[in-house]
């Protein structure tokens, strides 16, 4: 039986993950091991202490910094992957010309310096991670969207990491079989990720329940959003790869409507729900017994001033916001998508639904509260 399944398990041969100790890297790495065959697993990361696997597993962690070109090379050369899964980010959180210079190293100058280290190095395939949020202006509803959709740049994108983001994908996407390299490249726009090893959403979820904060909720819930488990986009990234794979293998170019490489997909949990319910959720996973109609509705312009003004406490005393005008703003936003594309052109369906995604999620992070 053992043989059979791994006679099943799709090749990718040699495979390095780039960010492969961060949140959703780490579950790329878990996720090759469990249900893809590799001839090699590699990892790239500025620290590679935290989310290792065991040695036993062969995974080759390597410390570098993307954004040090010249030593890029050197090291994707060493490691000779056929395939780069490209995870790395700053958390995108905060705001501040520091802050905003931190996204612009890594995001844009380190994903260019990857993009150089492939097509020197002699690379087949490069995912990115890319995110929604290049396509939302942070004021307009996104109902149903999908990969048609404008990407927002410049005056129009209010927030930074957004905008370090989709100029990073343009960058990817335009390295798609530019000559003289036969590098393939794709991009996937995940939306809302969360899971196990979360330290945003759900870690200031519970964080708000432990507090006893939560019977405030901002809006009318009216606003539907796209959460998507972590798992389900690291599988959305191999799922990619393969196709890649696949592609670069063929002697012809696939059809429009068949193609992968130089395009972008957006990947959810295909389960849009009202933000509020997600927030009430995680809470009972942590342990909460109520349901509605006990907290206090708050309007949203009110809770974008308490925002700013909990924004200029916490700076104050150098400490980041637990209450934010950008969290504000997330909570009363509808943002779901059309992920029609990803599901015909890579065969992407959710491997964790979204009630067993914030059942591990809350399980996590309470685990860790007790340690």
């Amino acid at each position: 039986m053992a043989a059979s399944k791994e006679i099943e398990q799709p090749l990718l041969g040699r495979v390095l993950v780039i960010g492969g100790c961060g949140f959703l890297g780490h579950h790329v790495v878990r996720l090759l091991l469990r249900d893809w065959k590799c001839t090699a697993i590699s990892v790239i990361d500025l620290r590679c202490t935290r989310n290792r696997r065991p040695a036993s597993d062969g995974v080759e962690y390597v410390e570098a910094d993307i954004t040090d070109a010249d030593n890029l090379v050197k090291v994707v050369g060493r490691l000779r992957p056929d395939v780069v899964i490209h995870t790395a980010s700053p958390p995108a959180q905060g705001a501040g010309a520091v802050v905003n210079a931190v996204f612009r190293k890594v995001n844009v100058d380190g994903t260019r310096a990857v993009v150089a280290a492939c097509q020197q190095n002699g690379v087949k395939v490069l995912v990115y991670t890319s995110s929604a949020s290049v396509m939302s202006d942070n004021r307009s509803d996104l109902v149903n969207a999908n990969e048609e959709y404008p990407v927002i740049r410049g005056k129009a994108q209010t927030e930074y990491y957004s905008e370090t983001k989709a100029e990073a994908e343009e960058i990817v996407l335009a390295a798609n079989r530019t000559e003289p390299y036969n590098l393939l490249t794709t991009a996937i726009r995940p939306s809302g990720i969360f899971g196990e090893g979360d330290m945003q959403m759900v870690h200031h979820a519970v964080n708000v329940y432990r507090e006893g904060k939560d019977k405030v909720q901002v809006g009318e819930n009216t606003n539907l959003f796209d959460f998507t488990h972590v798992e389900n986009v690291a599988h959305a990234h191999l799922l990619a790869a393969r196709a890649l794979l696949v592609t670069f293998a063929a002697k012809t170019e696939p059809l429009d409507y068949e193609k992968v490489d130089g395009e972008p997909f957006i990947i959810t949990n295909d389960q849009p729900v009202y933000f509020w319910d997600m927030m009430r959720a995680i809470w009972h996973a942590a342990g909460s017994e109520k349901g509605t109609g006990h907290e206090w509705v708050l309007g949203r312009d009110f809770g974008m001033m308490l925002g700013f003004f909990s924004e200029i406490f916490f700076a104050a005393i150098r400490k980041p916001p637990t209450f934010n005008r950008q969290r504000i703003v997330y909570s009363c936003m509808t943002r779901y998508y059309d992920i029609s594309k990803a599901k015909r052109r890579l065969g992407y369906k959710p491997l964790v639904n979204l009630s067993e995604g914030v059942r591990r999620s809350v399980q996590w992070t309470l685990e860790q509260g007790r340690k």
